[in-house]
């Protein structure tokens, strides 16, 4: 989607090195899986530290699920500007309009800033817990909320080892401060926290500064209705709640969940096992975020460049068959990829439990969400091509169903018992990849009759 990440990862690639790949493939990983997943680590190895001490335990407890919420709660608030700032900053980088984008990544981060101050201290109200722990909560939502904004742009900066080593640096900070003030309790714990958050925050605002010079400081024409995309927004909140509605689900219910500090709640029983298996999607991410950026970005742009160039109508097949081709190898790659990875996880999921002290118990669920993670990940790949070939429509309708299924499929597995936990998660997954398949092949059955009949063409 950006057109500064191609560029890197071709010129990584051009080395035909190993080292390059190795490159290649981490920084694709690390940026690719963002923050949260990275975060996943960050917060699992403070708890393996702290595990011998109970009072500490039971902070880094209430810290670990303060963390889900502060995630949970940032991601959708902020899912419908990601999606929609992205496309603008997108369009403005393809139109060599670079000086655009400071300004309105600056008018950006206001919004943001203020609903998520806004919207963090409506909540706050009724949480338990002393002035500084909620002090410490607002902040940090607003901080989170903030690097999801910033975090657009990590792939577009022209030094990806720059940006490896401020995820590294972010997350060490959080997990070295916070391990540095776990006597401190909770609070010293979220003081960590956003230290980390806080120091790559500004690394990153800082090296966006530099690479998008402009001359002015703020702007707010992405909000202008000829740039806004309601279709995108709607996408971004939809699939943010599909991810999250299960395990609000499992949350709520006084079986599966129980009371942490007050209002948040967690499932002992759902939690661990499916925050684990995300970390699972990390080498297929990997292999996605190459494929799409550099591939099928490459093939979509020549495609689209041979139509409005006025090529003929064989060499507009021609370029579909490519786009087509080239779509199908991605996803296999990145199916061959996940596929060996959950497999493996698999074998070793009864070891990987006993390393984090869990019960084998959790091993049925853990194997269900390996899989359904893996899924999850086909569903995102053919999210991306339908924003590429701009189906937006069919991104939404996926999106909504994603939710829809996760919701309905996980109340009828929490009330069919807990052999059949995660698989209500994974149902719907593997319903949405289904219909994404059918609706991507039926896509490109009709591809170029679409883009003639039914978009408003500019020559």
């Amino acid at each position: 989607m950006m057109a500064g990440i191609s560029l890197e990862l071709r010129r990584l690639m051009r080395k035909n090195t190993v080292s390059g790949m190795v490159q290649t493939y981490t920084y694709a990983g690390l940026v690719g899986s963002g923050p949260w997943v990275i975060s996943i680590i960050a917060i699992l190895v403070i708890g393996l530290f702290t595990t011998a001490n109970p009072v500490q335990s039971l902070n880094v407890q209430r810290f670990q699920v303060s963390i889900s919420y502060l995630m949970a709660g940032s991601l959708i608030l902020t899912g419908p500007l990601q999606i929609v700032f992205t496309r603008y900053v997108a369009d403005r980088i393809f139109e060599k309009r670079s000086d655009l984008v400071l300004p309105n990544l600056m008018g950006a981060l206001c919004i943001t800033l203020l609903a998520s101050t806004a919207f963090g201290s409506m909540a706050l109200l009724w949480f338990d817990g002393s002035f500084v722990y909620r002090l410490c909560m607002l902040t940090s939502f607003s901080m989170l909320s903030c690097i999801w904004i910033l975090q657009i742009f990590a792939s577009a900066i022209h030094s990806p080892s720059a940006v490896v080593l401020v995820f590294a640096l972010g997350y060490t900070i959080t997990v070295g401060a916070a391990l540095w003030l776990r006597d401190y309790g909770l609070e010293g714990l979220l003081a960590g926290f956003i230290g980390g958050q806080a120091t790559m925050f500004f690394i990153l605002l800082n090296m966006i500064v530099k690479e998008f010079p402009a001359k002015q400081f703020i702007a707010f024409s992405f909000l202008r209705k000829t740039q806004i995309f309601p279709t995108l927004a709607i996408t971004g909140l939809f699939y943010n709640l599909g991810v999250w509605s299960d395990k609000f689900i499992f949350w709520a219910d006084t079986l599966t969940g129980v009371q942490i500090i007050a209002p948040l709640r967690a499932s002992p029983i759902y939690d661990f096992p499916i925050f684990l298996a995300y970390l699972s999607i990390i080498p297929g991410m990997a292999v996605f975020f190459v494929r799409m950026e550099v591939d099928v970005a490459d093939q979509c742009h020549r495609y689209y460049k041979t139509v409005t160039k006025g090529g003929t109508y064989t060499a507009i097949l021609e370029e579909k068959r490519k786009l087509v081709e080239v779509v199908t190898s991605s996803l296999l790659d990145m199916a061959k990829v996940q596929v060996i990875t959950t497999l493996i996880v698999l074998l070793c999921g009864g070891d990987i439990l006993r390393w984090f002290g869990m019960s084998q118990l959790y091993r049925p669920l853990f194997s269900v969400d390996l899989i359904a993670v893996g899924m999850q990940l086909v569903v995102l790949a053919m999210l991306s091509v339908f924003f590429y070939l701009d189906r937006r429509k069919l991104a939404l309708a996926l999106c909504v169903l994603f939710f829809a299924a996760n919701t309905a499929f996980s109340l009828m597995s929490l009330y069919a018992g807990p052999r059949f936990y995660g698989y209500g998660f994974a149902v719907a997954v593997l319903l949405t990849a289904i219909l994404g398949a059918f609706s991507l092949s039926r896509t490109f059955e009709r591809l170029e009759y679409e883009t003639f009949m039914l978009q408003t063409m500019k020559f």
